[in-house]
């Protein structure tokens, strides 16, 4: 048997066979919670940089599972995607798993097209702070709380103190406006939404729910997609993102002492986990 010398280079500088990169974006976005780090651009860039960078890719799949976290690291990992796709003139495909919602529908609406298992969960396009008063618990155990600024705001929200109106309000100025520019967004790169009065509500939907209201484009598997595409010859060439090491993940050498990082990935895990049970998951 005859081999050809193309056969036998890899797959990434065969033109006879399509290689098509994924990035996996999976967990809360904005937290380093627990063991595992949490979904931010400084973490991502370089899988990006690489994914995009891959000559002759005529796509990019992006699989997305992630609860939602911070707006800013949602929103700036958005524009990065949407830049490397304009300047590299990429298609991205967003594949969602178990979950897209709030910041994690953020970065899917990057996507060119946006496939959903018909049982994911999708949405949820709204603003949300919380957080715990503890004043009564201070009284009850008979410890006064003193705090001194400068600027009438600067201890705003304190959760050691009661919480005024004026705060409430002020922070509910803050949400509008975020709301506002998560919507504006949503709009400009979905433009085959339905008028559902609930779509911008904060609600979410299954992944079936999602494409009958514009926020997906099928229902679908990703490989079966890609080869449907580009041909049953075509790669998925994983693209792995950054991962700290487990002591630096603890605390360990970090400037920090161990049982103060522990303590304080503990929490961050609790608070992830609260943020993927409120989907059932």
């Amino acid at each position: 048997m005859v081999m050809s010398l193309a056969s036998l280079l890899p797959a990434r500088f065969r033109r006879d066979r399509p290689v098509i990169p994924v990035v996996r974006l999976s967990g809360v976005i904005g937290s380093a919670a627990g063991f595992r780090g949490g979904l931010s651009l400084a973490g991502i860039e370089q899988a990006l940089a690489k994914a995009f960078g891959l000559r002759r890719a005529p796509a990019v799949a992006i699989i997305v599972n992630s609860p939602g976290g911070a707006a800013v690291q949602s929103h700036l990992i958005f524009k990065r995607i949407r830049a490397l796709a304009e300047m590299k003139g990429r298609k991205v495909i967003v594949a969602v798993e178990d979950v897209a919602a709030s910041g994690g529908y953020m970065i899917a609406a990057a996507g060119d097209e946006i496939i959903v298992d018909g049982s994911s969960i999708v949405g949820s396009i709204g603003v949300v702070s919380s957080g715990f008063g503890f004043q009564r618990l201070l009284e009850r155990i008979g410890i006064e709380r003193r705090v001194h600024t400068a600027g009438k705001s600067k201890a705003m929200l304190d959760p050691f103190r009661p919480e005024r109106e004026e705060d409430v309000a002020r922070l509910k100025t803050l949400q509008e406006d975020v709301h506002a520019d998560f919507i504006a967004l949503v709009k400009r790169r979905r433009p085959s939404l339905t008028d559902d009065p609930d779509l911008f509500s904060g609600a979410f939907w299954s992944g079936a729910r999602a494409v009958e209201l514009g926020l997906a484009d099928r229902v679908g598997d990703i490989g079966a997609l890609l080869r449907e595409r580009y041909g049953e010859n075509v790669r998925l060439l994983s693209i792995p993102t950054e991962r700290k090491p487990w002591w630096r993940r603890i605390g360990l050498f970090s400037g920090e002492s161990l049982t103060v990082g522990l303590v304080d990935r503990a929490v961050s895990a609790i608070e992830e986990r609260i943020m993927w049970n409120r989907f059932g998951l």
